[in-house]
């Protein structure tokens, strides 16, 4: 291992090797050496106080990073960015480097929810991508953003649209289309009645639809039926 900088030398001593392994088993493409090993709690906490410091912006210049929770680091520092312009700026300069489904998922930057117009422009832009991660944090958005009072019946075709072979690609697909059923249900079943989604997504949309405590018992029996 090369000589650790002072942020990785801090972020050694949160380390956690019992959760480093257990983590790193949900994240089979990720080598393990890239791994620290540091609970989310943990690591929000430490990135609450880094935020304030000068090397925090700094950090954030330093792409591509070592470990893997530098990148959970750099995102959750600019989920905290209050200016749009500049938030949306970091997102996009890091969305390349993002390699792993956990980075990927983390909650939408706080200023987006005062933005969305502009966000679902991005949106469009990003399941359009040829980069998986890019592709997925772009539907992520659309789940977190467009299932409540800003829904329209397009974006689940936007999210239909998108034909891939990437498992983490497909599971973000059957995902936000379980949490639409939930959300929206009279918009999105027919997706499952016609089965408008690939055989894959379709029985995963309805595994995770059934396994939620949103959707009611009534509607998990009719899902069943489309398996």
């Amino acid at each position: 291992m090369d000589e650790l900088t002072t942020l990785q030398k801090q972020l050694f001593e949160l380390q956690d090797l019992k959760y480093r392994d257990f983590h790193s088993k949900l994240m089979p493409g990720t080598d393990i050496e890239a791994v620290i090993g540091i609970r989310i709690p943990v690591l929000r906490k430490f990135a609450k106080k880094f935020a304030k410091t000068p090397e925090a912006e700094a950090f954030l210049q330093q792409l591509p990073h070592q470990f893997y929770e530098e990148n959970n680091l750099h995102m959750m520092l600019i989920t905290e960015i209050k200016d749009y312009q500049t938030c949306m700026r970091e997102i996009k300069r890091f969305l390349p480097y993002i390699d792993n489904w956990a980075t990927c998922d983390f909650s939408e930057p706080k200023c987006f929810r005062a933005h969305k117009a502009e966000v679902l422009a991005e949106v469009k832009n990003w399941i359009r991508s040829t980069e998986t991660y890019t592709i997925r944090y772009g539907i992520g958005m659309l789940m977190r953003l467009f299932l409540d009072e800003d829904f329209s019946p397009e974006y689940l075709e936007l999210a239909a649209g998108v034909k891939s072979q990437e498992y983490y690609v497909n599971m973000m697909i059957a995902w936000y289309f379980a949490t639409a059923l939930a959300k929206q249900w009279d918009a999105t079943v027919p997706y499952i009645e016609q089965h408008k989604l690939s055989d894959w997504v379709h029985r995963k949309t309805i595994q995770k639809a059934v396994e939620s405590y949103r959707i009611t018992p009534e509607q998990k029996v009719y899902l069943k039926s489309f398996r």
